[in-house]
């Protein structure tokens, strides 16, 4: 089995910029990068998964750290996902699903880690990207920020679940799907209904 150590993979997230709170940068596949391409280059040459590091690291850390609530658990999970990936790599089948996939990994070592350790932290409203034109970007580029907190604070965890994929991680509805199992349709609707509702109550708060 390929051994190689977390800290291959962690270098990068000790720029102060990926956990202060300001907003920090996105990395997105650049459109010449074809994913496809680099997984079979992966595959041939394990070095070459540098690249897909560099292409996904930041917003799986943004997630885990929303999640976790601290740098050194974020980072280190962070590195135990790539590793995991980087493992598994062989057994990823192509279906334009590899964010997804990468997701899921990460997922997957939060709740570990929760069932080892400590409880989840709450979803700060600092974390969330506006950059989506929907009800929920919209209402955190109101006054109403504080009111919005409390009210994320009182959600399930599956609807902060929904919040943090979406808005967090950046996915896509068809990406969120494949990570929870479940279809689209089902994902987005959830999602319309979960910002409908909190616009909702926002308004009642201040009638």
């Amino acid at each position: 089995m390929l051994v190689i150590p977390l800290s291959t993979f962690t270098p990068i997230l000790y720029e102060k910029a990926y956990y202060m709170s300001t907003p920090m940068t996105k990395t997105k596949p650049n459109p010449i990068d074809d994913v496809s391409r680099l997984i079979a280059n992966v595959r041939q040459d394990p070095l070459a998964f540098a690249r897909l590091y560099d292409l996904y690291s930041t917003s799986i850390y943004r997630y885990l750290y929303s999640r976790v609530g601290n740098q050194a658990d974020a980072e280190d999970l962070t590195g135990q996902t790539f590793l995991t990936a980087l493992e598994k790599i062989n057994r990823y089948r192509e279906r334009g699903r590899f964010k997804a996939w990468l997701f899921t990994i990460a997922r997957n070592k939060a709740l570990d880690h929760f069932r080892k350790k400590r409880a989840e932290v709450v979803l700060d409203v600092a974390e969330i990207h506006t950059g989506q034109n929907d009800m929920l970007a919209n209402l955190i580029q109101s006054e109403q920020i504080q009111e919005l907190s409390a009210l994320i604070r009182s959600l399930t965890q599956k609807e902060r679940e929904l919040l943090r994929l979406r808005y967090v991680a950046d996915l896509s509805y068809a990406e969120i799907a494949t990570v929870l199992g479940k279809r689209k349709d089902a994902v987005k609707k959830s999602l319309y209904r979960l910002q409908a509702r909190l616009q909702n109550q926002l308004e009642v708060k201040n009638v």
